[in-house]
């Protein structure tokens, strides 16, 4: 199983259309080959700030058959917009 990690930073005055986007985008992502779960936090300390993890298998189940897919640029349409600065996207495995 792989973590993906990514820390959102939403422009602001869009955090509640982002998260009415996020709504909509959830059903494609877990729609995806290899998708487990995903969850999305919302900082405490500030308000434009996310936090978005999502489980997938195996790596590639998210580096090429999610990024390369259809659904990714419906996904990137309905998300992409909203970050200041794009974000950074980071994978983490279980340390056994």
């Amino acid at each position: 199983m792989i973590l993906e990690v990514a820390v959102l930073n939403i422009k602001p005055g869009l955090t509640s259309d982002f998260e009415a986007a996020f709504k909509e985008a959830s059903s494609i992502i877990a729609s995806m080959k290899g998708y487990i779960s995903h969850e999305i936090q919302h900082c405490i300390e500030d308000d434009h700030k996310y936090m978005i993890l999502v489980k997938w298998k195996t790596l590639e189940d998210h580096t090429v058959g999610f990024r390369e897919s259809a659904e990714y640029q419906e996904w990137k349409s309905l998300l992409h917009h909203f970050y200041e600065p794009f974000p950074t996207v980071e994978h983490y495995k279980v340390v056994e």
